[in-house]
């Protein structure tokens, strides 16, 4: 898929429904990978399809029988090659993409909403799971540990509780989360509390370091950072998305961490967690409907962080709202009378796939429109015809304007054939790593046409391994001719029905002439055979079709010592 040109007038984001993809089990989740040339869908039945993006082919389906609940989550591991799969039966299931074989599967004890890979790894074993009645945990898929997030700070006690579920000295009840999720790195783990807080965890020794407290204090639903790492979003119960900018370097976060600790030293408990807090995130913009006042559903960023789409939550209503990174609504596209259930954005291009309830994918693309200009930077598009006059020398093999001109192009410089510009979508990427783009296309086997070994008249059967006369000397020693046109249809050499067409006047008078002749001798009739195969070739092969069946590739000998070949198939005489 080559990249379209855009005009950088118009807004890069998508606005018409472009086409649609659907699967005999009802879709409930996608997930791109990092590239965007494979898109994986979980379905209703417990499978986990994987489509080919730029041929909108099925390329894999990954399931077996184990596996039957429906899916709740898909993550892809940082180079393709792993799948990540959540489902209501209360199991995680890691998949190898290429091989299409289950790698490990693991049963919780809580059903996981959400299940996100490591990042940082190209074979991740650490995974990021929320409970739907749980504290989030970090579960290791080699040996099926997991660990709780200790998440809950008290006023009184200095630093995080030893358990989730247990109450301070003050007797205080710890409270659990709704939402968590990786940074870019996977050094830290940003959860949303059911407190309206954000609170940065180092998941490694499960100490809390920064808590950023959410104006209102509502629900956080869910909680991602963009592609880059600089911006984080937050959807909360109160209707309304929030935009942090990241202040952190996105390389050694945990030291950067330590040092603002440090800082803070004089300051305890909360107090210093939110001091801290404050030196990380930092609030850009808070997006709501203030007429409406709708919910919103599966909001994330687009691929290169300049705009933020989310999906109404409102029964019956297929919308999906565009902003820009600054608050300001740019598209409101309007689908089809669906609940929306998930959103994603392309990675690279300016596409955006919306589920429907009824498991089907919408893609929305951009309505570009012919732009001739952009193809030549010297064409001018004219509203209306004008009279054009030229140049003097114009036309001229050599114009004195083209002597004019000197080349910028320096002739000697070498050219650099080796080097090449990174990619800043994908500045992370590591070159050496074998990166999964595409998945091989593995052909199916045509069913080969059944061909008979010889072909039979309907008038008349004949045995292939039969050695005996043939019909043209049949007919000669008798003193008649067989009718092979005496029905309409007939096989043909490849098993097909032919339709044969009715003998002309001139040869029903032929056929009269020899029935009518007497035969002498066996001798003359084998001449008579011969002459009327003759014949045959001439004249009446112009109008009526003659099978010769033959068997064995052996020659019958007639008078004169010639032999003629009969082949085991049919042939016509024309």
């Amino acid at each position: 898929m080559n990249a379209p040109i855009i005009d950088p007038l118009q807004g890069d984001f998508p606005e018409v429904i472009e086409e649609y993809l659907e699967y005999s089990s009802s879709m409930k989740c996608i997930s791109f990978n990092r590239r965007g040339t494979l898109l994986a869908a979980g379905c209703n039945d417990g499978s986990c399809v994987i489509w080919d993006f730029k041929t909108r082919g099925i390329a894999k389906v990954l399931g077996d029988a184990e596996c039957s609940s429906p899916i709740t989550s898909i993550c892809w591991s940082k180079y393709g090659h792993q799948i990540l799969v959540s489902a209501v039966d209360k199991s995680l299931t890691l998949w190898d993409v290429m091989s299409g074989k289950k790698i490990t599967r693991i049963v919780l004890q809580q059903t996981p909403l959400q299940a996100r890979l490591h990042p940082g790894s190209s074979t991740p074993s650490l995974c990021l799971v929320c409970p739907i009645s749980c504290a989030p945990m970090v579960v290791d898929l080699n040996t099926g540990n997991t660990t709780l997030l200790k998440i809950y700070v008290s006023e009184t006690c200095d630093g995080p509780n030893p358990s989730s579920h247990s109450k301070c000295s003050d007797g205080i009840t710890s409270f659990t989360s709704s939402a968590a999720c990786f940074n870019k790195c996977g050094n830290l783990v940003y959860v949303g509390s059911s407190k309206g807080e954000i609170l940065i965890i180092d998941y490694k020794d499960g100490e809390v370091r920064a808590m950023v407290p959410i104006s209102g204090g509502s629900v956080v639903k869910s909680i991602l950072f963009s592609r880059n790492g600089q911006y984080l979003l937050i959807n909360s119960n109160d209707r309304t998305i929030r935009i942090y900018e990241n202040i952190l370097p996105l390389k050694d976060e945990v030291r950067a961490l330590n040092e603002l600790g440090e800082n803070f030293n004089d300051l305890n408990g909360v107090e210093k967690f939110k001091a801290v807090g404050s030196k990380c995130l930092t609030l850009l913009r808070e997006i709501q409907d203030t007429i409406n006042r709708v919910q919103w559903k599966a909001p994330c960023f687009s691929g290169d962080s300049e705009w933020v789409v989310g999906g109404s939550a409102s029964k019956g209503e297929h919308k999906i709202h565009i902003w820009d990174r600054a608050g300001h609504l740019v598209k409101i596209l309007e689908g089809p009378k669906e609940a929306l259930i998930d959103l994603a954005w392309h990675p690279v291009y300016p596409l955006v796939l919306s589920v429907s309830l009824n498991g089907i994918i919408y893609i929305w693309a951009k309505d570009y429109t012919e732009n001739w200009s952009a193809f030549a930077p010297d064409f001018i598009e004219l509203e209306e015809n004008e009279e054009y006059v030229e140049r003097e020398d114009e036309f001229d093999l050599i114009p004195e304007t083209e002597k004019v001109k000197v080349s910028d192009v320096n002739e000697d410089e070498e050219v650099d054939i080796l080097a090449f510009e990174k990619d800043a979508t994908f500045s992370d990427s590591d070159m050496s790593q074998d990166e999964l783009y595409f998945l091989p296309a593995s052909p199916t086997r045509d069913v080969p046409e059944k061909q008979e070994t010889c072909s039979k008249s309907p008038s008349k059967m004949v045995d292939c391994n039969n050695t005996g006369p043939s019909p043209s000397e049949e007919a000669g020693a008798n003193g008649n001719v067989t009718n092979h046109a005496s029905t309409p249809l007939q096989d043909d050499a490849g098993g097909r029905m032919k339709r044969k067409r009715k003998p002309s006047e001139k040869v029903l008078e032929l056929q009269a002439e020899k029935v009518n002749k007497p035969s002498k001798s066996t001798k003359s009739a084998k001449s008579k055979c011969k002459s009327s195969v003759d014949l045959d070739n001439g004249i009446i092969g112009e109008n009526m079709q003659t099978n010769i069946l033959g068997c064995g590739n052996q020659g019958m000998p007639l008078h004169g010592g010639q032999n003629i070949i009969f082949m085991r198939s049919a042939m016509l005489i024309n």
